[in-house]
């Protein structure tokens, strides 16, 4: 059985205001026409599909789609779980409809009944070939009860606990239907989450998921009875802890300038059958080609021109200018339209870190909100209150539970 694995495609996000339609179409019709070419009977989508909770009207219409498109093609099923980035309800919304084109949406976690988390997979026979463990975003209120007065430790010890324990029962429901089917079935687990060791890029937007050190769970949560697991979260395509059939996709797209050198590409793992058992898995990787080229340019202003005349010969070309030479440069921008004139670059972004600004302590001169993250702004607003140094870490935690809250509250709920 061949399958594709695939996370974070985050539909809908902009760069620098920038809608990016096009390229993300681009990267779902390529993706419809590798699952035909490759003979791929089932795609998992580990989280994390659209960038936001309300997805527009046209990104909605680039996912169903695509789901007709592979409903439609030789692969038998697909199995979406939500991210943290997606509504639970509105990933669920049109399940049992999308159920008639064997699509599979696990929105949210089924604490009461894990077993809707567990899904048997089947050919055209009507015959079982895989079972899927599709473990969606675990949230915190899924997944721990908050009592007063306890400390941060007790905080992480009980989610790492509920973590766990979800992944056992399905794993363990798992096991239990193929001793009842009889047949030795592959056991697929799908995640989003964030695993020790995990590495990420600066400003790839990833979001840490629970407050303290927790958000990096280790493999030794996850069930030993998993033959492949399929994880969604982080945007670098990895193994978990040099381990073949534990990984990480990787996001299709690059989600800023830091993923732009990236080589991005989605997993295809076969499972094959000697004597009547399932054989390992083999995993191989296909690169996603490039759809929209993103290029950051640095340095001094003769590295910068001399890097844009390179790039003028190229297709269109997006670009983050980041300017840290010693020389002030007050008609940078004015520069750098003349340099880019008549060619397919356009530039998003311009940054400029003047060495002598930093020596004359205008360390935030040229700062915009874009250079900086919330955490960045809430420390910035604590620093100009005045706020004592020992008050701030456990406001920093306050603040952050707080935004875990406002983005774990799902708005299409009601």
């Amino acid at each position: 059985m061949k399958i594709l694995h695939t996370s974070d495609w985050h539909l809908g996000r902009t760069l620098y205001g920038r809608k990016r339609h096009e390229e993300f179409e681009a990267f779902l019709i390529w993706l419809a026409g590798t699952i035909q070419q490759n003979e791929i009977d089932a795609l998992l989508v580990a989280g994390d599909v659209f960038d936001t909770s309300a997805p527009s009207n046209r990104t909605q219409e680039l996912y169903y789609r695509f789901l007709c498109q592979v409903a439609a093609s030789s692969c038998r099923h697909v199995v979406v779980i939500a991210g943290n980035h997606d509504s639970p309800s509105f990933l669920n919304a049109p399940r049992e409809l999308l159920k008639a084109l064997d699509v599979h949406v696990v929105g949210s976690a089924t604490i009461e009944h894990p077993e809707d988390e567990v899904l048997v997979l089947r050919n055209e026979q009507g015959a079982p070939e895989l079972i899927v463990c599709a473990v969606p975003y675990l949230r915190d209120r899924d997944i721990r009860v908050a009592e007063a007065g306890e400390s941060v430790e007790d905080k992480e010890r009980k989610l790492i606990d509920g973590i766990r324990t979800h992944y056992a029962a399905v794993a363990t429901l798992a096991e239990q239907r193929r001793e009842e089917l009889g047949v030795d079935l592959p056991i697929v687990g799908m995640g989003h989450l964030f695993t020790a060791g995990g590495q990420t890029i600066d400003g790839d937007g990833v979001r840490e998921l629970y407050v303290g050190s927790l958000a990096h769970v280790t493999t030794g949560i996850f069930p030993a009875s998993f033959d492949y697991l399929a994880l969604g979260h982080l945007h670098v395509p990895q193994k978990v802890n040099g381990l073949e059939t534990i990984r990480y996709s990787g996001s299709p797209l690059p989600m800023g300038f830091g993923e732009a050198k990236q080589q991005k590409s989605v997993c295809h793992v076969t499972f094959g059958q000697h004597d009547g058992h399932s054989t390992t898995a083999s995993v191989q990787l296909i690169d996603v080609p490039v759809f929209q080229k993103l290029e950051r340019v640095k340095g001094d202003w003769d590295s910068i021109s001399s890097r844009l005349l390179e790039l003028s010969a190229t297709d269109k070309a997006w670009l983050e200018i980041i300017y840290d030479g010693i020389e002030i440069i007050g008609d940078l921008r004015e520069r750098l339209e003349i340099a880019i004139a008549g060619t397919q670059m356009e530039i998003l972004r311009i940054k400029n870190n003047r060495i002598i600004d930093r020596v004359l302590g205008q360390m935030h001169a040229e700062e915009t909100l874009d250079d900086l993250n919330v955490n960045d702004v809430f420390g910035r607003c604590l620093a100009v209150h005045d706020v004592p140094e020992a008050q701030r870490p456990e406001l920093h935690r306050a603040y952050q539970e707080t935004l875990l809250s406002l983005y774990e509250d799902d708005v299409q709920a009601e």
